[in-house]
């Protein structure tokens, strides 16, 4: 969905598409990075701290209601305050009986023209996370976190059916089309082969909206043990129905056993930032 600067109205549309998507059927309802917000890493600017909240606090206690109410499991991107001075990109789970699972703190933090992240926000302590919650075992991640396997591997090796990756992408005002098709294409292909390689569901939910320099792409899709697309959302507001059975995830599995296959005796070099000697 598209955001304004009014945290109180863009909460309101999120619930308000949160309902709607209960009554379409959704099970499990996954929100856009900082949904409650405009994407204001465009800019460093001090008072944009003020958007952050603690959690569990105000946000997952209005979702987790809602979530109680509908019987629904919701995931929440969100700008953490956790002590002074000390912020993060954290997504909120609520089960579909309205309790707070946990969170996840975003690990891999971007610094680029118009994605000013690394000013506000601290690298995840928390590790990868797995929610077992009422429909399906969940792994979540956040944006930055999709281009780098490592995570995908780490967080279906920790159990999960399904992926997710709340995201705030898009192309800067100076970028051809046929540009931001191709980083299109590229995010696309790289959140696919974490399902190939991992056997698993991947949702990837994306912002709407131009704001300030970035028109973000929207291209919500899903996808299945096998990268192919279940579906796929255009550029703008839009609720994305799929279904998943978690259950097709063993026999894919069977057909293309990687993780039978891996030699994790030999991946040794992957804990060093470059394998080349510098001398």
């Amino acid at each position: 969905m598209s955001c304004t600067s009014d945290p109180v109205q863009n909460m309101e549309k999120a619930t308000g598409l949160i309902e709607k998507a209960a009554g379409g059927g959704a099970r499990i309802i996954l929100l856009q990075e900082l949904f409650n917000s405009l994407y204001f890493c465009q800019q460093v600017d001090e008072s944009n701290f003020d958007l952050a909240e603690e959690i569990p606090g105000p946000s997952t206690e209005i979702l987790g209601n809602l979530a109680r109410k509908l019987q629904v499991v919701i995931v929440a991107s969100l700008f953490e305050y956790r002590a002074p001075g000390l912020y993060h990109n954290t997504a909120a789970v609520l089960d579909a009986d309205g309790s707070y699972l946990g969170k996840y703190r975003k690990m891999h933090i971007p610094e680029d023209p118009g994605f000013h992240e690394k000013y506000y926000f601290t690298p995840g302590d928390l590790g990868y996370k797995v929610f077992n919650t009422r429909y399906a075992k969940i792994g979540v991640l956040i944006c930055w976190d999709q281009w780098y396997p490592e995570a995908a591997r780490i967080t279906a090796t920790m159990g999960a059916d399904l992926l997710v990756y709340p995201t705030a992408i898009g192309g800067l005002s100076h970028e051809s089309e046929e540009e931001m098709r191709d980083f299109v294409d590229a995010w696309e292909v790289i959140q696919r082969s974490h399902a190939i390689a991992n056997g698993v569901f991947v949702a990837s939910v994306n912002r709407t909206g131009t704001e300030g320099n970035i028109r973000f792409w929207g291209d919500s899709f899903v996808a299945g043990p096998f990268g192919k697309v279940l579906a796929r959302a255009g550029s703008g507001d839009e609720i994305l129905y799929c279904d998943i059975d978690p259950g097709t995830i063993d026999k894919q599995r069977r057909t293309w056993p990687y993780l039978r296959d891996r030699r994790i005796e030999s991946y040794g070099p992957i804990l060093q930032r470059f394998n080349t000697s510098d001398k």
